[in-house]
């Protein structure tokens, strides 16, 4: 919908409000729901109202503090027993406020024990979604990945800005026509495959160049 380069010496969410606002107000006013993901540089109390003061339900991620790390403080070690070989995955939902806010939100928290690590992986995320802690985690862990993985947004290391920001373009339009593609014209059966699947299963294929004396045969 919208994509943007910005300098490295900026915040991350510099320039947020004249990215975002207008691709919202653009689809609201054509009848269409809206959900924001976002990640943590984004929890700003500025962007969460400008949402809900537009009736736009979010899920962005929360830096971890103290307060909320007692919040799930019970849910940091891994039960006894021998652990199996899938992560071990737990939610929890609660409310908080942080000082700058100017009401209490609904956090859920995600503790994973992968096997082998000593420490869990946690994450935080504030939202107004009203599903279960899975499929709100879900939500906002989806998607964005495809973009890194798939299309290379973040492989931007050329020396002008400029090519950079055109290189960020023609990955953003990259996974637009992926993306249609796979809702459109795949079958139901793959329709749910991630683009680096697809491409992997689908369209990167074996080949075999013939030269002649006039021709390369592909």
């Amino acid at each position: 919908m919208a994509a943007k380069l910005r300098p490295g010496n900026v915040h991350s969410a510099d320039g947020w409000d004249d990215v975002l606002l207008p691709v919202i107000d653009r689809y609201r006013a054509q009848g269409q729901t809206v959900v924001v993901r976002a990640d943590a540089a984004f929890a700003l109390p500025t962007l969460s109202e400008a949402l809900e003061r537009r009736g736009v339900s979010y899920a962005i991620r929360l830096p971890a503090n103290d307060v909320l790390e007692r919040a799930i403080e019970d849910l940091l070690t891994r039960p006894r027993g021998r652990p199996s070989h899938a992560p071990l995955v737990r939610y929890r939902s609660f409310s908080y406020q942080a000082a700058s806010w100017d009401r209490p939100r609904r956090v859920i928290a995600k503790i994973e024990h992968p096997l082998g690590e000593l420490f869990p992986r946690v994450g935080f995320i504030v939202t107004t979604l009203t599903g279960t802690n899975r499929a709100v985690v879900l939500f906002a862990e989806q998607w964005i990945n495809e973009g890194k993985a798939a299309t290379h947004w973040t492989r931007l290391s050329c020396h002008r800005f400029r090519a950079n920001e055109v290189r960020l373009l023609l990955g953003v339009i990259a996974y637009n026509l992926a993306n249609l593609l796979r809702r459109l014209i795949l079958p139901l059966a793959i329709q749910s495959w991630p683009l680096t699947s697809l491409q992997q299963r689908l369209f990167k294929t074996g080949g075999r160049l013939i030269r002649d004396a006039r021709n390369f045969i592909l």
